[in-house]
C-alpha cells in the first residue's frame, strides 16, 4: 500500500514538474514574444519620429520660382584672396548664374552659369569662355554634383543624387540623429558619397551641408556649406549669405578654396534671360583648371 502511495506521489511530482516546466517555457516564450514586439514596435515609432523630422526639414524649401539679387563675392585659396561686387539670378530647374563686376564701375568682369546641361565661365576682361559638361569638371563629378544637386545646396534644400528633386517617397531614405539637443543631423549614405545636413530641432531649417567623397585611387574631397543671414521670401526664408569651402585632390594647385555669396537684397525678380548668348568676338578656350582662369579674371 505504501508502495503505492509512493508511486503516485512521484507521478504527482512528475506531473507537476512537467506542468511547471511547460507553463515556465510558455512564460519564457511569451517574454521573448513581447521583447520582440517592444522592439519591431520601437523601430516603427523611431523610423516615424524619423520620417516626420525629415518632411518637416524638406517642408522649407521655397515656393519661389526665381531668386534674384546683388551680392559681394569673395573666393579665397591659399594664396590669393578677391572680392567684388556682383549679382546672383537663379530661376529654379533652369539656372544658376553668378556676375561678377568691377568695383565701382559696375561693369561685368566675369560670369559663371550652371544649366542643367554644361557648366560656363566667361571672362569678359580677355574674351574668353569656357563651356563644359558636368562629367568633365573633376571637382564636381567627384562630389557626385550635378546641377539639380548644386541647385538643392543653392537653395538651402535636401538632395538625392540621380534625382531631379526630392519627393515625399524619397524622404525614407534620409536618417536622423537626435542625439544632439541643439542640432539634429539629416544624414544619407549614396555609394562612396555621404551627406549630412545640420538642422534647427525646432523649425527643420538647414544650417550648413557636408558632402564627403571617397573614392579610393581617385581621391577625396569635401564640400561643406553654411547659410546664415535668412530673409523672408513669401511665407518661407531664403538664407542671403552662403559660405562654401571645398578639398579636393582632383585641384592639384589649389586643393583648398572657400567662395563666399553676401546677397545685399533677396527678390524674385523673372524678367530676364536664362541662357548666355556667346558673341562671335569670344574666343573659347580648352578646359583646364577652372580655378585659375577665375583668378586671372
Amino acid at each position: 500500500m505504501k508502495k503505492i502511495s509512493v508511486i503516485r506521489l512521484l507521478a504527482v511530482c512528475m506531473t507537476f514538474c512537467w506542468v511547471s516546466c511547460k507553463a515556465k517555457k510558455t512564460i519564457v516564450d511569451v517574454k521573448v514574444n513581447d521583447t520582440t514586439q517592444q522592439q519591431t514596435v520601437s523601430s516603427k515609432v523611431s523610423s516615424l519620429k524619423m520620417l516626420s523630422f525629415v518632411q518637416k526639414v524638406s517642408d522649407n524649401q521655397l515656393y519661389a520660382k526665381n531668386i534674384v539679387g546683388n551680392m559681394s563675392f569673395t573666393l579665397k585659396t591659399s594664396d590669393r584672396n578677391i572680392t567684388t561686387p556682383g549679382m546672383v539670378r537663379m530661376r529654379k530647374d533652369e539656372v544658376i548664374r553668378l556676375q561678377l563686376f568691377i568695383p565701382l564701375i559696375g561693369t561685368e568682369v566675369g560670369r559663371i552659369e550652371f544649366t542643367p546641361d554644361y557648366v560656363l565661365v566667361v571672362d569678359r576682361v580677355h574674351k574668353e569662355y569656357i563651356q563644359a559638361d558636368y562629367t568633365q569638371l573633376d571637382f564636381l563629378k567627384n562630389n557626385g554634383l550635378s546641377f539639380y544637386s548644386l541647385q538643392a545646396l543653392f537653395w538651402n534644400q535636401l538632395l538625392l543624387p540621380g534625382t531631379q528633386r526630392v519627393s515625399e517617397n524619397d524622404l525614407k531614405n534620409f536618417k536622423v540623429d537626435f542625439s544632439d539637443p541643439a542640432t539634429y543631423l539629416v544624414s544619407l549614405i549614396n555609394g562612396s558619397m555621404s551627406y549630412i545636413w545640420n538642422t534647427d530641432p525646432t523649425t527643420g531649417r538647414i544650417h550648413s551641408a557636408d558632402v564627403a567623397y571617397s573614392g579610393g585611387n581617385n581621391g577625396t574631397s569635401k564640400l561643406n556649406w553654411q547659410y546664415s543671414d535668412f530673409r523672408s521670401v513669401g511665407v518661407k526664408n531664403f538664407p542671403a549669405t552662403q559660405v562654401f569651402t571645398f578639398y579636393s585632390t582632383a585641384i592639384s594647385s589649389r586643393p583648398n578654396v572657400q567662395v563666399s555669396i553676401q546677397m545685399n537684397d533677396v527678390r524674385t525678380d523673372s524678367e530676364w534671360e536664362t541662357r548666355t548668348v556667346i558673341s562671335d568676338k569670344y574666343k573659347r578656350v580648352e578646359l583646364e583648371d577652372v580655378f585659375n582662369r577665375l583668378m586671372n579674371m
